[in-house]
């Protein structure tokens, strides 16, 4: 009777192990880990993953400025083969030659969140950052009356999609606010002490400035740690991306307001865009996964609460 059941245990984890073996692998390569944002992107990829009959192969960099670390996870994906892959590149250039790599070895690339500088891909879902920026431009120049000197915290040379944003920022605000003066533009480099740090050198710099535009969850948690370190609430702060933290400053009157992405949508348009290809349709070549301007007024709101925070642990824990 032992024997017996042994075998059978046996019989059903082999059968158990053909199923999944046999279930076709989404590589989803985020720029990192750590933050809210990629953890929402983690569980709209397993969402898109379930309906499709997919399963996803989740590996990012240790931190978000790691490119060779990124193009070395890749690189492993396509010499297994996988069924597709989805990566937002820390670096649009650096990238390029593995996705083309991938490419060629008929892997489908969705490019998701930034840029690459290729088209030897699937598709590719993102924010509009431009309009981001702009978004964050108008906004910060209408609580300013139209004038003053403004900064901005960006995060690295080379991202795509804080690039866009920066871009999008600067161009709206000499279009619609032109007495507002952008007097510096530094980096945090995905590192919240050092966004504090440059935070904290452009308001010594500038003592009379009046705004911030924080463009990335790491840098604005830097800028809110040095006007908190100053108990600085005369300067305006308009913040790009979402945690559970970042809402509660604004929530204190630390932040004015959020433009916000929805990177649960992002992954689940990704891995959705694979499993398209792998059925035969065809999906979009741009996919706008979304942004939207958030209050603090707005919070209560069912539609905002979903928004900043989706329902993660269902799907990870599926994982």
């Amino acid at each position: 009777m032992r024997k017996s059941f042994h075998c059978c245990l046996l019989c059903a984890l082999a059968a158990s192990s053909c199923r999944r073996d046999s279930t076709p692998v989404v590589g989803v390569v985020p720029k990192g880990a750590n933050h809210i944002f990629w953890q929402s992107v983690h569980a709209g990829a397993i969402k898109a993953a379930q309906e499709f009959g997919l399963r996803v192969e989740w590996n990012a960099p240790p931190t978000e400025i790691d490119t060779s670390r990124q193009i070395e996870i890749v690189e492993s994906m396509v010499n297994r083969g996988l069924a597709g892959i989805s990566v937002a590149p820390v670096d649009r250039g650096a990238l390029v030659s593995v996705v083309e790599r991938a490419s060629a070895n008929k892997i489908p690339v969705v490019i998701f969140d930034s840029d690459v500088d290729t088209p030897k891909r699937l598709t590719y879902v993102a924010t509009d950052n431009e309009a981001a920026g702009r978004m964050a431009a108008r906004r910060l120049g209408e609580i300013l009356g139209g004038k003053g000197r403004v900064a901005i915290i960006g995060f690295k040379p080379g991202s795509a999609s804080t690039m866009q944003r920066e871009t999008g920022f600067q161009d709206e605000m000499k279009k619609a606010h032109p007495r507002v003066e952008i007097v510096a533009l530094l980096n945090g480099n995905a590192d919240r002490a050092k966004a504090m740090a440059v935070t904290e050198n452009i308001l010594t710099a500038h003592p009379d400035l009046d705004g911030l535009y924080a463009d990335n969850e790491s840098s604005t948690a830097g800028a809110v740690l040095a006007l908190k370190g100053r108990n600085n609430r005369k300067v305006k702060l308009v913040a790009m991306d979402a945690s559970d933290q970042i809402v509660e400053d604004m929530k204190a009157g630390w932040i004015d307001s959020l433009v916000v992405q929805n990177p649960f949508q992002m992954g689940y348009e990704s891995v959705k865009a694979i499993g398209m290809h792998l059925r035969g349709d065809r999906p979009p070549a741009v996919i706008d996964s979304g942004v939207a301007l958030i209050l603090p007024g707005q919070l209560d709101q069912p539609s905002v609460k979903e928004l900043l925070f989706p329902d993660v642990r269902r799907y990870l824990k599926a994982q």
